[in-house]
């Protein structure tokens, strides 16, 4: 197919970080979006003036040749799976590199109530943690807890914004921003997408520690919730050598944590974790292979 039809200059409607967005306005996929994810890389400039790439960080930096086709190649297969296990998405098909078209949906989100109060801010959208074992900020906000304990994909609602704010699901429903059987569906979503990535890393020698994703509404039918944006390396925690004991509990995290409290704050990182460049490398060669 040709994309460059697809992504006319006049038709982009959001440019973020690492994709751009465009309203298709003919032909197949008329009133759908197309996604080209970019080679856009986000990072620091470090004391020294040297670019440091790490998606951890919200700045673009540079840009990393072939970045964008390797990101919709990751994403793709896993829509892919999601789609023939029934578990809903705004994926429609890949028709390209790194070009991929999707139904048009709205993140989950609330205008501001107040706008004339000084502070008040309208929610923009929300992200859904899920968690098989304790780590990051679940275990930095509860050290009581024994790192990498089996949490069952317990499903956490974030703000997304400068700064992520843990928010209850009591609130969002007592807020009006969710029904309580929306919240309901959220949850079982959550962990059907949470248990097909888990999967499709387990049978590849991997072990998802926990992840995020973004949800919205369809902007076409009834605005059924589905799994929209992407799923990439960035929003995943993977790890090597998960040693499940009874209750599925990691018996090898004496050997593989490392925490630190300095100053109030603790940190936890795992030995044993890969970053996005190791994950994107370790899955895709087994995808191929």
């Amino acid at each position: 197919m040709d994309t460059k039809r697809l992504l006319k200059k006049e038709n982009l409607i959001y440019q973020g970080k690492s994709k751009n967005v465009y309203d298709i306005k003919a032909g197949e996929f008329a009133g759908k979006y197309a996604f080209l994810f970019t080679d856009r890389a986000t990072g620091y400039v470090d004391k020294d003036g040297q670019v440091v790439y790490d998606p951890g960080y919200d700045n673009v930096v540079g840009e990393i040749s072939g970045k964008g086709a390797i990101a919709c190649q990751f994403a793709s297969r896993f829509f892919k799976c999601l789609k023939e296990k029934g578990v809903p998405s705004h994926y429609i098909a890949t028709v390209g590199e790194n070009v991929m078209i999707v139904e048009p949906a709205t993140p989950i989100s609330m205008p501001c109530q107040s706008p004339e109060f000084r502070g008040a801010a309208p929610l923009v959208n929300l992200e859904f943690t899920w968690r098989n074992n304790a780590m990051g900020s679940f275990w930095r906000r509860y050290p009581f807890v024994r790192p990498c304990v089996n949490l069952h994909q317990v499903v956490e609602a974030w703000t997304k914004g400068a700064s992520d704010i843990l928010i209850t699901f009591e609130a969002l429903e007592a807020a009006g921003v969710m029904t309580g059987s929306e919240i309901d569906h959220v949850k079982r979503l959550v962990q059907a997408i949470a248990q097909v990535v888990s999967d499709e890393l387990t049978a590849r020698g991997m072990h998802a520690i926990d992840g995020k994703f973004e949800l919205g509404r369809l902007k076409s039918g009834d605005g059924k919730i589905v799994l929209i944006d992407e799923i990439s390396p960035d929003v995943l925690r993977v790890c090597r050598g998960y040693v499940p004991g009874e209750g599925g509990h990691c018996q090898a995290y004496r050997e593989c944590i490392v925490t630190e409290h300095r100053e109030g704050k603790r940190t936890i990182r795992g030995k044993k974790q890969l970053d996005s460049d190791a994950l994107k490398e370790a899955f895709l060669s087994s995808e191929s292979a």
